[in-house]
């Protein structure tokens, strides 16, 4: 395949009517997206690729609004569409569409499950199934800018052009290997996380160091995280323009009552104190008077030795499946869900069992692994 990408800039409803014509008349379709996220907290659309090997259109979204055409092309009645690495795209389409493309096929996630590169960059997976070079100079252009240079154009549309040609590649040794079903159903799952509503009641769970904290503290940071996760989207400023986990973190711990308790904090900016600062005060007053049969349970702390005893052997039944069916461990589970597991394990709770194919092949070894261990009481934080 050469080099050379045939494309058209589309930046009127006409054009784009056309091209949704042409390219629903396609089996298969590329999708890629060109976008900024410097200033807000959802990504800014600068451009929208589609097409394969024979041609691709740039549709600007700036000037161009998404057309019951697009919808329908984008949506189960139209050709199914190949991206890579899909997650910041399906976030842009949910925003500049209302809904993400639907049929897909991650190529990332396909190579991964062919026993390849977990993580594989798409000029690195061009380079595997095409022996072609694709460039990487215009990969942090200002692509908001108008009008687009040609070699912005032309590496937009390369971004594109290969993923249909890969796809009928990797479709073979998938079948195969009985691993087609796999990639469906993790495409699957893809699109109806994107889908999905965020669970803003859990962001305090993803702090690493969440576990110091003693429950009141606990039900506090979860209150600020809720606070701070819908006021960005509502404002549209990215995270650490309001406040930041850590911040979030170190207020939680000190639980101060006034705003002179509340500026005594390490690292707290006047300005956030000046603006939101009564917010703050009463989110930690909310925590405050919680009785305490309604606040959160202490996590486990990693660096106790029933926690690493847990997690080394969790490993050890990741590993050796993921090498029995020569996969990278990191596709089989996250090291994420295998602290899920330690959690309940050490808080008597059921463990939280894997959904479909990976379920199939590891919930049995993780429950075999922690089968092993005797249940231990959850310790307290240790704040030293």
């Amino acid at each position: 395949m050469p080099t050379d990408v045939t494309w058209h800039f589309i930046d009127t409803e006409e054009a784009l009517e056309r091209a949704c014509a042409d390219l629903a008349t396609r089996e298969v379709i590329g999708v890629d997206t060109e976008f900024m996220r410097e200033t807000t907290f959802y990504p800014v659309p600068a451009l929208i690729q589609l097409g394969d090997a024979e041609v691709v259109y740039l549709i600007d979204p700036t000037v161009v609004a998404p057309t019951a055409s697009l919808r329908t092309l984008l949506g189960d009645e139209g050709p199914l569409k190949i991206l890579h690495a899909c997650g910041e795209d399906m976030e842009i389409f949910m925003h500049w569409t209302g809904d993400v493309p639907s049929p897909i096929v991650d190529t990332q996630l396909a190579h991964a499950l062919l026993g390849e590169e977990s993580s594989i960059s798409y000029q690195r997976l061009v380079d595997h199934w095409e022996q072609q070079h694709v460039p990487k100079g215009e990969t942090r252009s200002n692509w908001l800018q108008r009008p687009l240079s040609e070699e912005q154009c032309r590496y937009a549309a390369l971004d594109v052009v290969w993923l249909s040609s890969i796809w009928q590649r990797q479709q073979i040794p998938l079948r195969e290997q009985g691993r087609l079903a796999w990639l469906l159903e993790d495409c699957h799952a893809l699109v109806e996380a994107a889908r999905g509503v965020r669970d803003d009641e859990r962001w305090y769970l993803r702090h690493r160091n969440a576990w110091r904290l003693e429950p009141r503290q606990l039900a506090a940071f979860q209150r600020l995280c809720v606070w701070r996760e819908r006021a960005v989207r509502e404002r549209n400023l990215p995270r650490n323009w309001l406040a930041s986990d850590a911040i979030l973190m170190e207020i939680a711990a000190a639980l101060p009552g006034n705003r002179y308790e509340l500026s005594r904090i390490d690292g707290i900016k006047p300005s956030l104190i000046k603006r939101e600062g009564d917010t703050l005060l009463a989110l930690i007053q909310e925590a405050m008077m919680l009785d305490e049969s309604v606040l959160p349970t202490v996590l486990p702390s990693p660096v106790s030795d029933a926690y690493k005893k847990r997690m080394k052997a969790l490993k050890a039944a990741v590993s050796d499946r993921a090498r029995e069916l020569s996969l990278p461990s990191e596709v089989l589970v996250t090291r994420r869900e295998l602290e899920r597991w330690i959690s309940a394990d050490l808080q008597h709770t059921d463990w939280p069992s894997l959904s479909g194919w990976r379920g199939d092949v590891l919930n049995d070894a993780l429950a075999s692994a922690l089968s092993k261990n005797e249940r231990a009481p959850v310790s307290a934080p240790d704040k030293r």
